[in-house]
């Protein structure tokens, strides 16, 4: 393994003060400030509903700054020794995990003055929940499209080319999510052969073919992220690279008999 977990440092909160029933991972690709910030956010909105932040620094980067009384929550700092993938990067900061529920999240997201992730936990906790999620909503205040259809190369075709909008949920984006943590082991988390773009998908894929339900909650982030694969050929070679993977692999070829032959009932987009 070329993680490795590095000592407690003053910045952590003493276990005592860890109640809540989520673990949360971040990982960062030198995202400081947006760590920062957001550890700042569940410090002060999540602190009843955190127990334990795990927070991957794939690249050198400063450590963040505990606010003056200390986290509120066991946070816990791994630093790589060379950069791995994001889905290795998760599973290996949640292995193990106690906690009841997992959360998945981005550095660039932000809290919208309230707590989200109590309300994403009580929606996780219902049968037949596996994974909920917040609306996105970028700086401006737009709705962001992370629920999206199957990726299809004729739905991206629609997409990209034709300018129609998602009709369909069939898998969401991995910015901000919610698992029970005894899903979450029962999918061993991402598929690692993603090293990035297309775990997501994979993973929502295979909660559906286990006949678990994709939720949002009533709740809202602001989500600062941009698409690194419209600005970057090595992105944009990874983002080719894993739709195809994807296209060949089976959980792929099953979710298209499963999803693609639902009727009008399938769950569609929500915009009100």
């Amino acid at each position: 393994m070329s993680a490795a977990v590095q000592p407690l440092t003053s910045a952590l909160a003493s276990d005592d003060r860890a109640a809540g029933p989520l673990v949360v991972s971040v990982v960062s690709h030198g995202h400081q400030p947006q760590v920062q910030s957001l550890l700042n956010d569940l410090a002060q909105f999540s602190a009843a509903t955190v127990s334990r932040v795990v927070l991957t620094l794939n690249q050198p980067e400063p450590e963040p700054q505990a606010p003056s009384g200390g986290w509120p929550f066991v946070l816990q700092i791994v630093h790589n020794a060379r950069p791995l993938g994001f889905g290795a990067n998760h599973n290996r900061a949640l292995a193990g995990a106690t906690e009841p529920f997992v959360c998945v999240l981005n550095p660039d997201v932000r809290w919208n003055g309230s707590d989200p992730l109590w309300a994403m936990v009580q929606a996780a906790a219902q049968p037949g929940v596996g994974c909920t999620y917040p609306a996105q909503f970028d700086e401006a205040g737009n709705r962001q499209d992370s629920e999206r259809d199957l990726p299809t190369p004729i739905a991206l075709l629609r997409r990209h080319m034709l300018r129609r909008r998602e009709t369909r949920v069939d898998w969401v984006n991995a910015a901000c999510l919610v698992l029970p943590q005894s899903v979450w082991q029962r999918l061993a988390g991402f598929e690692e052969a993603y090293f990035m773009y297309c775990e997501d998908v994979d993973l929502c894929l295979r909660l559906r073919l286990a006949g678990l339900a994709l939720v949002r909650a009533p709740v809202q982030v602001v989500h600062a992220g941009q698409r690194a694969s419209h600005r970057r050929w090595a992105h944009l070679r990874w983002h080719v690279q894993s739709l195809l993977r994807l296209w060949r692999s089976p959980v792929y070829r099953q979710a298209c008999q499963l999803l693609l032959a639902q009727d009008k009932g399938a769950a569609t987009i929500g915009r009100s």
